[in-house]
């Protein structure tokens, strides 16, 4: 007997010296990641993953120096079939299912290698260096500027691409943004992975729940950054936004979360410093008014003593396009700022224009109105 098997599903006909055999040829399983098996990928891809470092921010074709007794190593895989295995120094580390990898590291005086190394399950490798020579002992230059602050930096990111409604369409990026931005505010401001939570295609009964800790959580000392990236909706006749959680319902608003939701709870949450970041259609109704712009020449202490609640969105009362350019200029800034203390006015203004060069739609930075801002600024503080 001749055990023929054909990869393929589909049915065909083999013809014999005196007879056509039928074969039913079986469609091949799932793997665990969900996608068909290895047998079912193309052959012909003999590119190798690429590995992308997001933090710390270095050009890792030098030898690069360094003043930090630690980092946060975080970076992402990408390739056209699954990662069979992936290390740093020859230890097995995990990724998340869109690639993104995070790993704390003490740093020794002196030189310190990673080696970072990447299999796909057609054995196509690739390995990557990033050498680090610590300098933390060395005199570092005094900063007349610097910050009084006793509190910790808290965030809540939220993603969502997909919508249990069919009626709501799927999005493509909202979780990727929001990873991006969770791995550069770990891996280069001083936001520790144990205050910052990354909600992807959460319920609305998971946004408030975390929304409801964080107010019984915080002090008047914490500052609290808020990002959310799905769809939004505005209702003319109510005069009201809207944020759509994963459960929400195309034809009922019971699980859409209203922005006077939001500002209650920025209201609620007893921080020193709030800043609210949306990118999603109709992000502009969160302000009762526009064109709060902070004066960027201000002494950032004084911007830091006052207490802020601060919103930056993607737009106005209009639609945003899936691909955001608002989220990709703030975070090529965010990663590009060399300054130790960034106010959020600042970075604002620094990417603005680009935005307005490069989309249709008209980013904002305001004050939320009737929440308890006093003028300040949230300030970045960078590792």
């Amino acid at each position: 007997m001749v055990l023929l098997t054909i990869n393929l599903s589909l049915l065909c006909q083999i013809e014999g010296e005196s007879e056509v055999t039928t074969i039913i040829i079986k469609k091949p399983e799932m793997s665990k990641s969900g996608k068909e098996d290895s047998g079912d990928r193309d052959i012909r891809d003999i590119t190798p993953p690429r590995i992308k470092i997001i933090s710390p921010q270095v050009d890792t074709s030098y030898t690069a120096h360094i003043s930090a007794s630690n980092i946060y190593l975080i970076g992402r895989l990408t390739d056209e079939s699954d990662i069979q295995s992936f290390s740093i120094n020859d230890h097995i580390i995990a990724t998340d299912e869109n690639g993104f990898f995070q790993q704390s590291y003490n740093l020794t005086d002196g030189l310190n290698v990673f080696k970072i190394e990447a299999t796909d399950v057609l054995s196509n490798s690739s390995t990557k260096f990033l050498n680090l020579i610590n300098n933390e002992t060395k005199e570092t230059p005094v900063i007349t500027d610097e910050l009084n602050f006793k509190g910790a930096y808290y965030g809540l990111i939220i993603g969502i691409d997909n919508y249990n409604d069919p009626a709501l369409v799927d999005l493509d990026n909202p979780i990727t943004d929001a990873t991006l931005l969770y791995s550069t505010l770990i891996g280069n401001y001083m936001f520790n992975p144990e205050n910052i939570t990354l909600l992807k295609n959460p319920t609305r009964a998971d946004i408030i729940k975390k929304l409801d800790e964080l107010s019984y959580q915080l002090t008047k000392n914490d500052n609290l950054l808020i990002f959310y990236a799905g769809h939004g909706y505005w209702d003319n006749e109510k005069e009201t936004g809207f944020w759509l959680p994963a459960d929400a319902d195309k034809l009922s608003s019971v699980n859409w979360i209203r922005n006077s939701t939001i500002q209650d709870f920025v209201d609620d949450i007893n921080t020193h410093h709030t800043l609210l970041i949306t990118d999603a259609c109709f992000a502009g109704a969160i302000f009762k008014s526009r064109g709060a712009f902070q004066d960027a020449s201000i002494a950032v202490n004084k911007l830091y003593s006052m207490t802020s609640r601060k919103a930056m969105t993607s737009g106005t009362l209009e639609e945003v396009p899936d691909r955001s350019v608002f989220l990709e200029y703030l975070l090529k800034r965010l990663l590009e700022n060399e300054k130790k203390y960034l106010s959020a006015s600042e970075l604002f203004n620094s990417f603005r224009e680009a935005v307005l060069n490069n989309s249709p739609n008209v980013p904002q930075y305001g004050v939320i109105q009737d929440t308890g801002d006093e003028g300040g600024d949230f300030i970045f503080i960078k590792r």
